[in-house]
């Protein structure tokens, strides 16, 4: 299993150091939604393998019930960040998660990616989780009625390595989600 990093405050140095050493996509919606700002990062591996997995947490306002949380997370097959902070049991969504059609998609890099809805996640959040680059995506919003964010907006993926871009990210204050993933 692959040491979980202490979570990362929202700076311009923490999306240096996590892109400097991810092997995985550090996935940003861009443009953010309205009123949503980065909240924090974390990541999973080590200085000899690299970052294995990496989560970018964003906050803003739900159409809802006030505030909601955002984790965006690609990993490596097998690591289990993700379903971690999706509260499941083992590495993946489980058996089953992808029967049927998607239940949303999300424009990665021009190319739209399918998400499933994973139902045997934790009440209190709403999981969707896919593949993109041959990595799995999670997408976690909390409370689960943020949910319908996923499946509404037309969220459009970025990877924060692309040297390619200059993006004036707008950050808030540090996200509690990232603290030690429950299953």
């Amino acid at each position: 299993m692959l040491p979980l990093q202490p979570p990362r405050q929202p700076s311009v140095a923490a999306v240096e150091m996590i892109t400097a050493a991810a092997r995985v996509p550090v996935w940003l919606p861009w443009p953010l939604p309205a009123g949503w700002l980065v909240t924090g990062f974390s990541q999973a591996g080590d200085e000899r393998s690299g970052v294995r997995a990496a989560v970018v947490a964003l906050s803003g306002p739900s159409l809802t019930h006030g505030p909601a949380d955002l984790l965006i997370i690609a990993e490596e097959p097998g690591v289990g960040l993700g379903a971690a902070f999706a509260g499941l049991e083992g590495t993946d969504p489980g058996t089953g998660f992808d029967d049927g059609p998607p239940h949303a998609k999300i424009d990665v890099r021009g190319h739209p990616a399918a998400l499933w809805c994973a139902k045997t996640a934790a009440p209190d959040r709403a999981v969707y989780a896919g593949e993109a680059l041959g990595n799995w995506l999670w997408v976690i919003v909390w409370p689960a009625e943020a949910g319908y964010m996923i499946t509404l907006s037309e969220l459009s993926l970025r990877d924060l390595r692309d040297r390619d871009q200059a993006l004036d990210l707008p950050f808030g204050a540090f996200c509690p989600r990232l603290g030690v993933p429950e299953a």
